[in-house]
């Protein structure tokens, strides 16, 4: 291939790729006045219905409105919520709420020692994987990956997020909630596969735990 044929696909390379939206998280304080309602003026929210956004990665933040606004992700208050926004306003709600501080919250002593074993060391037994491997033994997350902080989440939340993985993970049609995160829509997702393997004890355990990694 000579030099021309080289610039002009790179040049093609160039102007097919998308652009992406920079977050401007002054512009996302205004555009999250809606949502404070459900998730708090600050992300966290009042509540474990909702989840507390505070200190979340921008990068996930956005990956899961954007989901949400695809139908990738199907929640219908969520979907009303982004339907009419633009990329732009997602980044910008993103990038806010990746700058405020999560509270965090407290766990259930009864569940402590259980769930510090399963976050940190999994299941062998089963073939759990441990928790912190991708969230971090903090619960910070990992941005570049795009995998979600927990510290400091409701308790409550993360348990029904946890049963909806377990349901796609394990096809159990009569369940209430399906949560996958697949990439390509063809397969188990990795949380999908991770849930699968998950007693009701265990979920409710390793939930209790990461809302006491907050404090």
């Amino acid at each position: 291939m000579n030099k021309l044929k080289c610039a002009v696909l790179m040049l093609m390379t160039v102007v097919a790729a998308p652009v992406l939206a920079v977050g401007d998280a002054e512009a996302g304080k205004g555009k999250a006045a809606v949502c404070a309602a459900c998730h708090g003026q600050d992300g966290n929210s009042p509540g474990g219905d909702f989840p507390s956004l505070a200190g979340q990665g921008a990068k996930y933040t956005l990956k899961q409105l954007r989901d949400y606004k695809s139908g990738a992700r199907v929640n219908g208050i969520m979907q009303a919520q982004v339907a009419g926004l633009s990329d732009q306003d997602l980044a910008d709600l993103a990038a806010f709420y990746a700058g405020q501080t999560a509270k965090g919250g407290s766990a259930n002593p009864e569940y402590v020692e259980l769930g510090e074993r399963l976050y940190r060391g999994g299941n062998p037994d089963s073939g759990l994987a441990a928790c912190a491997g991708c969230h971090s033994p903090t619960g910070e997350g990992l941005e570049a990956a795009s995998f979600p902080a927990l510290a400091g989440q409701h308790a409550s939340y993360t348990e029904t997020q946890l049963r909806a993985f377990r349901a796609s993970g394990r096809g159990d049609l009569g369940a209430p909630a399906y949560r996958a995160n697949d990439v390509e829509g063809d397969g188990l997702g990795m949380m999908q596969a991770v849930a699968a393997k998950m007693s009701d004890v265990e979920i409710r355990a390793v939930a209790s735990y990461i809302s006491g990694l907050g404090k």
